[in-house]
């Protein structure tokens, strides 16, 4: 039975992680070209061009604003083998919560990403790693965020920031951190 629902825990968890998002790769040599031809005589294919570069530069700011805020976002750690948030952690939820919550943010998807040190066995690692991230999107729900918008995976042993066997190394493997999806 406990066998059953670990498999069923990680079956889960590798569910929620997804595929990673690729942005499409555009070919403007090809798309450039293909406009000349049929809208040449009309006059059109300067207004396509100049709507299109814009459409890129409205893109690229995009993109640019999500790492801008991404970066602002406040890991949060966790004590050995735990994964309820320490008191010296809820500040920065609560600023993560804000920084969510602001404007630029509020049509953003948040994926919460939990991880853990070394110690222990692979399996235990992602469901700690996923209890992680479960404690901080609750957290997050309490300040206001909704919870639609947040995504769970875990990482568990597998995404170390540091990789030196010490404690101080350890405890910044022991992390909860977030990307934002379009």
């Amino acid at each position: 039975m406990r066998k059953s629902l670990f498999i069923a825990a990680v079956a889960a968890a590798l569910l929620m992680s997804g595929c990673s998002q690729k942005e499409p790769e555009v070919d403007m040599t090809q798309q450039g070209a293909g406009q000349e031809a049929t809208s040449a005589d009309s006059g059109l294919d300067t207004i396509q061009g100049s709507t299109e570069s814009s459409d890129i530069m409205s893109e690229d700011a995009r993109l640019a604003k999500i790492r801008e805020i991404e970066a602002s976002a406040k890991k949060i750690y966790f004590d050995f083998d735990k994964y309820n948030i320490r008191p010296d952690q809820e500040p920065r939820v609560d600023e993560d919560a804000r920084l969510f919550a602001s404007e630029d943010a509020k049509d953003l998807t948040i994926k919460i990403e939990g991880n853990c040190d070394e110690w222990g066995t692979d399996e235990y690692n992602y469901a700690l790693g996923l209890k992680r991230a479960k404690s901080v999107r609750d957290a997050l729900s309490v300040k206001g965020i909704d919870e639609s918008r947040m995504v769970m995976v875990s990482y568990g042993e597998s995404n170390p920031v540091c990789t030196e066997h010490t404690k101080e190394c350890w405890a910044q493997n022991r992390r909860v951190e977030f990307k934002l999806l379009p």
